[in-house]
């Protein structure tokens, strides 16, 4: 009998996605009262300072070293439009829109990492994968329950947002090809803090007057950011961008999963929203072909 299993790289996206959803729901819970840009700023270097440890712990340093000009110019580019610009770009965004529309609009993400992906990666998409992917696009306007959908400004720049970080995860995927994922995600972390630094500084909003309560969220929600951004790299070097991607959106499941169990809210459509992301992931996956024969068993 032929086995088959999941590949490393499509188990770590959805362990990806599992600490999406969770880190979600618990940010429910979480950071009140600071600066969103300040709170960034915060998390971005603790996972650095993490991230940074781990290179060290794992004799990656000398590879640091070894980076050419252009490398650095490839990671420094990664930390501005992933790691600091979508960023003030989603939360001053966020102002101007309701959470549900710039959740959607952010949900869009793979589509448009897909399309630069078959552009400049040659990564292959044929009609079964875009049926796959419109099922998502039809899941997550059911889980997120839309009921009205307008563009103005803050669509506007959460689409902004959500594009850099399309182009983000392309070109991350492109030079994962010559670096390690360790040495990526560091790029972008410690870039994009400093970018942040920039902005708090010119803008007068640095501020480190935390409540004790504050520091422990601080520290919680960038140990699941750190757990998030090591996780999808390291899928990321192993797999396809249009593999990856839409897998994250299994996050919004789980997300919704542990709402509906919180507040004992069961919404039906929203079910069938559950349902209908897990067709439109199947058709993407069987059709990439995210399985491998592990050995053959002679029964």
């Amino acid at each position: 009998m032929i086995q088959k299993v999941m590949r490393k790289g499509v188990l770590l996206a959805l362990t990806t996605a599992m600490i999406s959803g969770v880190s979600i729901f618990i940010n429910k819970f979480g950071v009140s009262g600071i600066n969103p840009s300040m709170f960034t700023f915060l998390k971005n270097l603790i996972v650095g300072i993490f991230l940074f440890s781990i290179i060290v712990l794992f004799k990656k340093f000398s590879e640091l070293k070894q980076l050419k000009r252009n490398d650095w110019l490839k990671l420094f580019t990664i930390g501005l439009i992933g790691g600091s610009i979508p960023f003030l770009l989603f939360f001053n965004g966020l102002k101007l829109t309701s959470a549900i529309s710039a959740s959607f609009i952010h949900k869009t993400l793979f589509i448009w990492v897909t399309l630069l992906a078959a552009l400049f990666l040659k990564e292959k998409i044929n009609k079964t994968y875009i049926l796959g992917a419109g099922l998502l696009v039809i899941a997550n306007f059911l889980l997120l329950s839309i009921k009205s959908f307008t563009i103005g400004l803050g669509e506007i720049m959460i689409f902004a947002a959500t594009l850099l970080w399309s182009a983000e995860v392309a070109l991350s995927k492109y030079i994962l090809k010559d670096l390690s994922f360790e040495v990526v995600v560091f790029g972008r972390m410690f870039f994009g803090s400093i970018f942040i630094l920039i902005y708090l500084g010119f803008t007068n909003t640095l501020s480190f007057n935390l409540s004790f309560a504050q520091i422990n969220w601080v520290l919680i929600t960038s140990t699941f950011l750190f757990f998030y951004v090591f996780t999808f790299y390291a899928a990321l070097k192993l797999e396809k961008a249009s593999i990856v991607t839409p897998i994250l959106l299994l996050g919004s499941f789980v997300t919704f999963a542990l709402n509906s169990v919180y507040l004992g809210n069961f919404m039906a459509f929203q079910w069938i929203g559950s349902i209908v992301m897990l067709m439109g992931l199947y058709l993407i996956l069987k059709n990439q072909s995210a399985f491998s024969i592990a050995k053959k068993k002679w029964m």
